[in-house]
C-alpha cells in the first residue's frame, strides 16, 4: 500500500554544498540516500517529497561534511498482508512468475497459478496449461493477493514477497475476463 509518511533521518551536507544548506539540497541528498531503499517499518521509499525542517548541522572528527537531521515527507510502499494487487508480470522462470507491483516485484509460485498443471516454456518464457490452453507470460497483467513478505533492508533484492492468484477474483487479467463470461453464459443457460 502507498503512503505518504512524516519520516527523520540524517544527511551528511559536502563541504562544497556548505553555503547552500537549503530545504532543496538537502531534499535532493535524501532522495539520493534513501529513494528505493527497503526498511521494514515503512517499506521501500518511492520518493521524498519535501523537507519540513533542518536541525543544527554537526561536525564528526575526520569527516569532511556537516550532517544534518531532517525531518521531510515521503512517499512509501509498504506491501500489506492479504492485500489484493495489480501486477506486470517481469520474469517467468520454470518455479513460476515473477510480477512487478510497485517498487517491487513478488513471487507468484507455480503452485498458487492455477489448479491446472502449469508446463514451463522457455522459448517462448512463459508457463502453459496443456488442459485449458491458458498461458502468462511476460507483460501480462496480473490480479494477486499478497501471502508471505520478509523485507531485507540490507540487500532489497533479497526481500520477498509470496502471492497467490488461485483465489476467486485473482489471476491473469484475460482469465478473468473469460471466467466472468463463462458465469455469465452458465447463468444465462439455467
Amino acid at each position: 500500500m502507498y503512503k505518504r509518511v512524516r519520516l527523520k533521518d540524517t544527511v551528511e551536507v559536502p563541504p562544497r554544498h556548505l553555503g547552500d544548506v537549503t530545504p532543496e539540497r538537502v531534499k535532493r541528498l535524501l532522495q539520493d540516500k534513501l529513494e528505493g531503499r527497503m526498511d521494514e517499518d515503512v517499506g521501500s521509499v518511492v520518493s521524498v517529497v519535501n523537507v519540513n525542517d533542518i536541525g543544527e548541522g554537526t561536525v564528526l572528527p575526520n569527516r569532511p561534511g556537516v550532517y544534518y537531521e531532517a525531518d521531510f515527507d515521503a512517499i512509501t510502499y509498504d506491501p500489506d498482508m492479504q492485500e489484493v494487487v495489480d501486477g506486470i508480470v517481469v520474469e517467468v522462470v520454470e518455479f513460476g512468475a515473477f510480477v512487478g507491483i510497485g517498487p517491487v516485484d513478488g513471487l507468484l509460485h507455480v503452485s498458487q497459478i492455477s489448479d491446472e498443471y502449469l508446463a514451463y516454456d522457455g522459448e517462448n518464457q512463459q508457463l502453459a496449461s496443456t488442459e485449458s490452453n491458458q498461458t502468462l507470460a511476460v507483460d501480462d497483467e496480473v490480479r494477486a493477493r499478497i501471502v508471505t513478505k520478509s523485507i531485507d533492508e540490507r540487500n532489497p533484492r533479497d526481500s520477498k514477497i509470496g502471492l497467490t492468484a488461485k483465489q476467486p477474483g485473482l489471476g491473469k487479467h484475460g482469465w478473468l475476463e473469460s471466467k466472468r463470461q463463462q458465469s455469465e453464459a452458465s447463468a444465462e443457460g439455467n
